[in-house]
């Protein structure tokens, strides 16, 4: 894999393909029951970690990418925006795949699919655990076995999240530009006249997905790296759509990938100097606001059935202990229905 292929955009990561990744802080769901779409809080501040090779650790430095800060049982998901083009994201947590739970693989495969479908799927807030349903992520430190990873592998050794983009191979993208292209001309010659006085009607744009829905000094010793994961919390509606297209649609090759380490607020600071953001809000004082959760619904989509590895997967609180947050239910009214580049480029290494 060529070093350079992805980037950094303020605080969004650019793959290849014009594929856009924010890592969106979100309310903690109850463990218990299914809820809807949290709302987006705002985005995880994201640096490259080669911009910091005197202060991470050293394995860190192996293995290149990006980080981001953390709480501990802090939620997150990845909202997904910006596809020129289609393309197929892998998604890994601790390098198990959060769609199939199967070992993440270099390559894209179809029975089970282990991945999603850009710009078809709007975000992922968690792993695939249900009918429409998934279990969301919430940051946990490694070694007390609470993560997807040591739950289904046995072992915490990666811990993060692993992201790998595939386009569309020659043929396939051939065809698709040659439709897009003849929509372009269907829509232009369908076009009113120009009105001599007065503005010609703009055309009709469709909106994007709202964001809704889930150091050490140089020269000291090697640090041991202060690695966060992903376990799972509480469950949401929220489908995994089944890729529609041919099994030969995509490339064999990804054209992009990044490891994204999950760093906690204290290392933060020490890394790069900077203040963490703040605490995490509280979601009973977010509902008795009255301020929205979301509901997305497509209904021209197939959902991808969970594997049994994903769906025996335990919350965090069966390490952690009980959640102790108190919970409001938000009332229907705060439920809205969904749907119906520069910077410098960022390392990639051995992983």
């Amino acid at each position: 894999m060529p070093e350079g292929t992805a980037r950094i955009d303020g605080n969004t990561l650019l793959l290849p393909g014009g594929v856009r990744v924010r890592f969106m802080r979100t309310l903690r769901l109850p463990e218990t029951g299914t809820h809807a779409l949290p709302p987006g809080l705002g985005e995880f501040p994201v640096r490259r970690v080669e911009d910091y090779a005197d202060s991470v650790p050293e394995a860190w430095r192996a293995r290149g990418g990006v980080m981001l800060p953390v709480y501990l049982r802090e939620a997150m998901w990845l909202s997904f925006g910006g596809s020129q083009e289609p393309a197929a994201l892998q998604v890994g947590v601790g390098k198990v795949c959060a769609i199939s739970g199967r070992p993440w693989s270099a390559r894209l495969h179809r029975n089970p699919q282990n991945y999603v479908v850009l710009p078809r799927q709007p975000w992922l807030d968690g792993i695939n655990s249900g009918k429409g349903t998934v279990r969301q992520f919430v940051a946990v430190p490694l070694g007390l076995g609470a993560t997807v990873e040591g739950q289904v592998t046995g072992e915490e050794v990666w811990g993060g999240v692993q992201l790998q983009s595939f386009p569309l191979n020659a043929r396939r993208l051939a065809e698709w530009r040659e439709e897009q292209r003849v929509r372009a001309e269907q829509a232009r010659t369908a076009a009113p006249p120009f009105q001599a006085y007065g503005a010609m009607p703009a055309a009709p744009m469709a909106a994007p997905p709202p964001p809704a829905p889930g150091g050490a000094p140089a020269g000291g010793p090697p640090r041991r790296a202060a690695a966060m994961g992903l376990g799972v919390g509480g469950s949401m509606r929220q489908e995994v759509y089944r890729d529609d297209r041919p099994a030969d649609s995509w490339a064999e090759e990804p054209s992009g990938r990044v490891f994204v380490h999950l760093v906690t607020p204290p290392e933060w600071r020490r890394i790069t100097g900077e203040a963490p953001p703040p605490s995490p809000v509280d979601r009973a004082a977010y509902t008795r606001a009255g301020l929205p959760w979301f509901d997305y619904y497509d209904q021209d989509a197939t959902d991808t059935a969970p594997p049994d590895t994903l769906g025996g997967v335990k919350p965090v609180g069966e390490w952690l202990g009980d959640d102790h947050e108190p919970w409001q239910q938000p009332s229907p009214h705060q439920v809205k229905p969904l749907g119906d580049a520069p910077g410098e480029p960022v390392g990639d290494g051995d992983w």
